[in-house]
C-alpha cells in the first residue's frame, strides 16, 4: 500500500472544524469521488480509495453533487432497448 503526505494549513482544518483524523478521511473520501466522476476509478476502486463499503460510497455520490450512474444519453438509450 502507498502512503502519501500532504501538508494542509492548520487554517484549512480549523475552517472545516475537522480532526486531523477527519479530515484525512474526508481528503480521501472527496479524491475517490471525483477520480469516480472524471471517469478514472469505478465505484468499487473509488470505494476501496476511500476505505468504505461501495454501498455507502454510491450514497455519498449524491452529498457532492455527482451522479451514481454516468451514462451518456446514447447509452441509456442503448440500455433501454436491451431492458
Amino acid at each position: 500500500m502507498y502512503q502519501l503526505t500532504i501538508n494542509i494549513p492548520e487554517e484549512t482544518a480549523l475552517a472545516l472544524k475537522l480532526t486531523p483524523e477527519e479530515l484525512s478521511q474526508e481528503m480521501k473520501l472527496i479524491s475517490a469521488i471525483k477520480l469516480y466522476e472524471l471517469g478514472r476509478l469505478s465505484s468499487g476502486a473509488a470505494a476501496n480509495l476511500a476505505g468504505i463499503p461501495k454501498v455507502l460510497f454510491l450514497t455519498k455520490l449524491a452529498d457532492y453533487g455527482v451522479d451514481t450512474f454516468q451514462l451518456t444519453e446514447a447509452e441509456l438509450a442503448e440500455e433501454l432497448k436491451r431492458a
